[in-house]
């Protein structure tokens, strides 16, 4: 029997999500976060091995712990795919079984391998072979005509067979014939309980939940049953939620919380450099529109810079004349928290032309 994988923290994640954890998404979570393993957007296998690898897979050495995520079902691409992706330096390789879309369906990848559990399985074990990373799954619960306890059991012992010691699951089955993408996300019901009994059964597997958690206080709930919990778009509409998980959820010591004006001056440097690269504005500042969700000056926060990101020549100076719309949150925090003045006088102390360094590096 497998022995349960223990190389990566994996209490809490932000869910791997296409068109959204970009590697400038991911740059900007871990200015949040330091200890969150963060994942790549679903990557089919064949482009990896036939496509452009730099343009896939590069990422920044900042957003360690990074896990890559893997679409297909061929073991000879997965397996070659994932040792690329070792090569490239990433943390962890995942094989997606979950994803619901018609793209996906139509190429037989995704979700729509829970229906051939002994396929998963030969893949898994090609990619195992190929790397000495820790090689992971993420399905869901079922899928239709599969979708009772006992076939997301049989899947998930077949696969484990093969060397899978750490399964993601998202708690609803995926509605392959009749539910588009954002329709698998919210009809079908949650059945945590499957997950739970999952855990509860196979106590030798690592077993991450995923599906409708919302908020830090939902993943502490789901890890007194489970060994994590997976945050999807929760965490990409409003990542400030992130700035407490360290402490929270892995136990860091308690530091003053960066304000969402410092994370946001934070990522200029990575701005200026990425657009001295030739990267559009807005493949970056797109996702920091959800930063100030919640707070007063939201909405002047996302327009402004929603609307002159896409400009051509749109910089840095795009991110600082959207800030000076938004109250400034550090008189508010450090009226309530004196610790907060001698965060911000360390920020504001930081050399020019250096990035602040705003979550406290993962062990």
């Amino acid at each position: 029997m497998a022995s349960l994988d223990r190389s990566l923290d994996r209490r809490l994640s932000v869910a791997p999500m296409m068109a959204r954890t970009d590697r400038h998404c991911r740059y900007f979570l871990r200015l949040l976060s330091a200890r969150t393993l963060l994942y790549s957007e679903m990557i089919h296998a064949g482009a990896v091995v036939h496509g452009d690898r730099a343009r896939l897979l590069a990422f920044d050495p900042a957003e360690h712990p990074v896990g890559l995520q893997l679409g297909g079902a061929d073991p000879d691409d997965l397996a070659r795919a994932a040792e690329i992706g070792q090569a490239f330096g990433y943390d962890e390789i995942n094989l997606n079984i979950g994803c619901p879309s018609p793209r996906v369906r139509k190429g037989r990848f995704g979700a729509a391998l829970m229906a051939t559990p002994e396929l998963v399985a030969d893949c898994a074990a090609a990619m195992i072979r190929a790397v000495d990373i820790p090689v992971t799954v993420k399905c869901r619960i079922g899928i239709d005509g599969r979708g009772e306890y006992a076939d997301l059991k049989h899947f998930v012992e077949t696969v484990a067979a093969a060397g899978i010691t750490s399964f993601a699951v998202h708690a609803r089955i995926a509605v392959l014939d009749g539910l588009s993408p954002a329709e698998n996300r919210e009809i079908p019901p949650l059945r945590y309980g499957d997950v739970r009994r999952l855990k509860q059964e196979m106590p030798q597997l690592e077993v991450v939940i995923n599906g409708g958690v919302a908020s830090l206080e939902e993943a502490e709930a789901h890890l007194q049953r489970v060994d994590g919990a997976m945050i999807g778009r929760a965490a990409y509409a409003d990542p400030a939620m992130l700035r407490e998980a360290d402490r929270r959820i892995f136990g860091a010591p308690a530091e003053p919380l960066p304000s969402r004006h410092e994370i946001a001056r934070a990522m200029l440097p990575y701005v200026r450099r990425m657009r001295a690269d030739g990267v559009p504005l807005h493949r970056i500042a797109g996702h920091m529109l959800g930063l100030f969700a919640g707070r007063p000056g939201a909405r002047a926060w996302r327009r402004a810079l929603g609307e002159a990101c896409h400009r051509v020549c749109a910089g840095p100076e795009v991110i600082e004349a959207a800030l000076a719309l938004v109250p400034e949150e550090a008189a508010q925090e450090e009226a309530a928290n004196p610790a907060q003045r001698g965060h911000r006088r360390r920020m504001q102390s930081t050399p020019p032309g250096e990035t602040p360094s705003i979550a406290s590096p993962a062990r």
